[in-house]
């Protein structure tokens, strides 16, 4: 788990895949945060990635650094609880003023059922299931 969000964090920006009723959604990402063994990510509950997370938990994550690749499949779930938005948010704090633990609005989502390849031109893929 440290790998993938080591990976995630170095990398600064990743992009998160969802599904729109049938059609692809990717936008840019870069908040990740490691919780009771858990890698989590953050959004806003107003946001159309939430709403589409909510209709299809399933996503696929990827980011890009040093001449490697890392692929995240995975499903995402909510978790509401103040304390994983503190833990998130803590490691954020140019998030602060955007999003709080107590709103109505901050998100953290939980990976699952997780499968993430590293990959290069140059390596064999490394595959790690969570």
């Amino acid at each position: 788990m440290n790998k993938i969000v080591d990976f995630l964090k170095e990398a600064g920006t990743y992009y998160l895949a969802t599904d729109d009723h049938g059609q692809p959604r990717v936008r840019p990402f870069g908040t990740v945060d490691l919780f009771e063994d858990k890698i989590y990510i953050q959004t806003g509950k107003s946001k159309d990635v939430s709403k589409q997370i909510s209709e299809n938990p399933k996503v696929e994550i990827c980011a890009f650094k040093d001449g490697k690749w890392l692929r995240i499949a995975c499903e995402l779930e909510n978790d509401d609880r103040i304390e994983a938005k503190k833990h998130l948010l803590d490691q954020y704090p140019e998030l602060q003023n955007m999003y709080s633990p107590v709103d109505d609005n901050t998100q953290v989502l939980y990976m699952k059922n997780g499968t993430a390849t590293f990959s290069s031109f140059t390596e064999e893929p490394e595959v790690i299931t969570f």
